[in-house]
């Protein structure tokens, strides 16, 4: 009963991990001009929220050895919820850009404390339902913030609405804290102490799998930033059709996660990794088949279908490929490097496509797309040849 309960818990902390996620891009169009600043000034509240996140990741280790997972977990949503709170409040850029700063912050700490507990004390399945749920936040968050643009034009309200439901959830949480005690959390991977970064790099095969995080996220998110445009510039698709298909790119990987959570029932991580990473390429091929607009929406929908399986499938394998000792301080510099690709890849393809043109957008994931398969088969050919010798 207890264990159900803690996954429960869990489970609403990712969907509150990722209701401020998309919260930004769906309210940053009337924030700018009460804000009187540039369009693209939302690109800086971006980095520095992605920074606050790469950060926490990096030190989440040894933060959650010293004070627990349930504290942790806690104290970061209240960092997010009180940034939120102060975002609402706010009427300047640059009380935005300080906000930002504990809303990344909280977001890095939650996500690599969260990931790694359910690594280590739940199966495979419920590891690609917490990203599910991940994304049932994510999905909400632009519904609130639309409700409120919409009936009193206000994005302060949508802000603190959303800050209001995370204090709900500290509650939550903190009354909680007693459960998480049940899961044994300090066994051997928590008594030990924290491991230096360098150490980490040193772990055979950290090097590919941070690698392998990196590509994921750029492939991800490069194709949730520019692919609307690649419809509307290199396929003259109308800028409302472009949107709505978009949506079903973030449709495929929510309910490819869903459903790859029964799937791990009968196949294991390393072959759901793969079979995301075919069906990216699968998605890759239909998108530049002459046949048509709806080639174009099957290949978007496959991308996003590929992508299902692949990061909760690699954070999941940690502890067994690293060592539970070592899966804390691995997934939080996983996180990090999840976290850069985010961040980088973005506004590198923005460039390219700017100075050449947008039909490039296939081949660009799809360089992306190889090196990863190939750095994560180099990554599995190391570690089995690191068992075999133990």
């Amino acid at each position: 009963m207890f264990t159900a309960l803690l996954l429960i818990i869990i489970y609403i902390s990712f969907i509150s991990l990722g209701l401020p996620d998309s919260l930004l891009g769906s309210a940053w169009p009337s924030m700018y001009n009460s804000l009187n600043v540039p369009l693209h000034y939302a690109g800086f509240i971006s980095m520095i929220v992605a920074g606050g996140t790469v950060v926490s990741s990096v030190f989440s280790e040894k933060i959650i050895r010293r004070l627990g997972t349930g504290i942790v977990t806690a104290v970061s949503v209240l960092m997010t919820a009180v940034a939120l709170i102060g975002v609402s409040l706010s009427h300047v850029f640059t009380a935005l850009c300080l906000f930002a700063i504990p809303l990344g912050l909280g977001a890095g700490s939650v996500d690599a404390a969260l990931n790694n507990y359910v690594a280590l004390h739940y199966k495979a399945r419920h590891m690609n339902w917490l990203h599910c749920f991940w994304g049932v936040g994510a999905s909400i968050g632009p519904i609130i913030m639309s409700a409120f643009l919409i009936r009193k034009n206000s994005w302060n309200l949508g802000y603190r609405t959303i800050g209001i439901i995370q204090i709900c959830l500290v509650v939550l949480l903190f009354i909680s804290l007693p459960l998480w005690g049940n899961k044994k959390e300090n066994e051997t991977a928590i008594k030990n102490e924290s491991v230096k970064f360098i150490r980490l790099l040193r772990i055979t095969g950290v090097k590919e799998v941070l690698t392998a995080f990196f590509c994921y996220c750029s492939i991800e998110t490069v194709t949730g930033l520019w692919g609307s445009s690649y419809l509307v510039l290199a396929k003259n698709i109308s800028p409302e059709i472009a949107a709505q298909w978009i949506a079903l790119y973030y449709t495929g990987i929510m309910s490819g996660r869903f459903v790859s959570g029964f799937i791990t029932m009968k196949l294991s991580s390393r072959q759901m990794i793969r079979l995301g990473q075919g069906i990216i390429a699968g998605g890759i091929i239909v998108l530049v088949l002459p046949f048509g607009n709806y080639t174009l929406l099957a290949g978007f929908f496959m991308i996003g279908l590929g992508c299902a399986p692949i990061y909760p499938s690699l954070i999941y394998e940690t502890p067994k490929n690293f060592g539970k000792e070592y899966s804390q301080g691995v997934i939080g510099i996983q996180m990090a490097s999840a976290y850069i690709g985010t961040t980088l890849m973005p506004p590198v393809f923005g460039r390219i496509a700017s100075q050449t043109n947008f039909d490039l957008f296939p081949i660009f994931i799809g360089i992306i797309l190889i090196l990863k398969i190939i750095t994560v088969e180099i990554l599995y050919k190391k570690i089995d040849s690191a068992k075999l010798k133990r």
